[in-house]
């Protein structure tokens, strides 16, 4: 019917007065005045105009009874268009204010003007928008039961009754449907701030790892290279001139790669690790700590660390290597087998260091791929000359066997 294409013209200005209202301070205020002013013209205009026999399209009493329900309805247009001006501060106010004139005016059996018209698609825009969907469903209930149970005049005009439902539950629709979106891009920007605050603190914490063991390993060599080749070309009897400039040169690019080396380690810890860690790098020492850990965090699940052949000091970076396989295969039986005993062994070998790491859990899952804690197992072992293997045990379970020769080995 005409009065629904009117009602749907009103939707795309509702959303733009929406917008307009919860900008500038004034704005209310001004589209209050606007729009009161435009039902008083509207309801004086109609009443002036009729003055035949035929009934009014805007009023529903005869000429003769117009004058008489004036007051009234100048009433009603005013308080159906006033409270626009509250919608900021008392928003829920004045959307029942305009809701409840509304469905009055057609209890009292005349139309509601366009501009109240506007304003109840305002105030449903609004309140779908920032109260939520149970507000604004209450504003659809007056004009439900005046449609299902006619009240007053109404049922004269049911037409009437059933377009400002219909305005008022699309004006709310949109409102919702601006709510979800808003809702939405606010939780996926949460969501991506989140993850991008993970990643950040995750590559923070690598980076000051990785500058401490390489302070503590690499370095450490470097500085051997460097007092190695000083002490050589000054203690060596005879040496000629050419041999103690080389060892000299050596000494010089030594010195030279470890500033560079620690400049690169300042760059690497900026911001990761501001504090400096004072504690030494772990190492096979520190297993039965480890061991003792793992036991207390699995709920007293058995946890043994079985030693064969003589505990004696290694190169740090085999210890730190062994130490960090040690904890990743822990870390992988508590994850994936919960409950199950855990047998850690290393074995000092005359040439060998071997480590194992046995679970009774339900063993590797056939076709599943290796995750990132088991290829860097492999790149530590690689790094060090040492060799790994995963998988299932022979008896069941998981297990992680690592192998690193000692030829370099020796008591620092």
């Amino acid at each position: 019917m005409a009065a629904v294409g009117q009602a749907s013209s009103f939707l795309s200005r509702a959303a733009d007065a929406g917008r307009r209202l919860t900008g500038a301070s004034q704005a209310p205020v001004t589209a209050a005045v606007v729009l009161a002013l435009l039902a008083l013209i509207q309801v004086t205009t109609s009443t002036t105009v009729t003055s035949g026999p035929t009934r009014d399209p805007f009023l529903r009493p005869p000429p003769e009874v117009v004058h008489d329900g004036m007051p009234l309805t100048l009433l009603l247009a005013l308080l159906a268009t006033v409270p626009v001006a509250l919608v900021r501060t008392h928003l829920l106010l004045a959307a029942e204010t305009v809701t409840l004139a509304n469905a009055l005016t057609l209890v009292s059996g005349f139309r509601p003007t366009v501009a109240a018209t506007i304003a109840l698609v305002v105030v449903g825009y609004l309140v779908a928008r920032y109260r939520g969907q149970r507000a604004w469903l209450v504003m659809l209930l007056p004009f439900a039961l005046i449609l299902v149970f006619p009240l007053g005049a109404a049922g004269d005009h049911p037409d009437s009754v059933a377009v400002m439902l219909v305005v008022a539950t699309v004006a709310g629709m949109v409102g919702s449907t601006a709510r979800s979106r808003t809702e939405e891009a606010a939780r996926r920007t949460s969501e991506e701030s989140l993850a991008g605050t993970l990643l950040e603190h995750a590559a923070l914490g690598e980076r000051a790892r990785i500058a401490r063991e390489l302070h503590d390993v690499v370095a450490h060599h470097i500085s051997m290279i460097s007092v190695q080749a000083e002490t050589a070309r000054l203690t060596t009897p005879g040496m000629p001139p050419e041999g103690a400039k080389r060892l000299l040169a050596i000494g010089d690019t030594a010195r030279e790669a470890l500033s560079e080396m620690r400049r690169l380690l300042g760059v690497l810890r900026e911001d990761a690790d501001p504090v400096p860690a004072r504690a030494p790098q772990p190492g096979l020492a520190d297993v039965a700590d480890l061991v003792d850990g793992a036991r207390a965090s699995s709920g007293g699940a058995s946890t043994r660390l079985i030693l064969h052949g003589q505990p004696r000091p290694l190169e740090p970076g085999v210890e730190l290597t062994a130490y960090r396989i040690v904890q990743e295969a822990l870390t992988n039986s508590r994850r994936h087998a919960p409950g199950a005993a855990v047998d850690v062994s290393l074995d000092y070998g005359a040439t060998a260091l071997k480590v194992r790491v046995r679970d009774n859990g339900p063993g590797l899952v056939a076709g599943a791929a290796e995750g990132h804690g088991l290829l860097g197992m492999r790149e530590r072992a690689a790094m060090v000359g040492g060799v790994i293997t995963v998988g299932s045990g022979t008896r069941g379970g998981f297990l992680v066997e690592a192998r690193f020769p000692l030829d370099r080995a020796g008591t620092p």
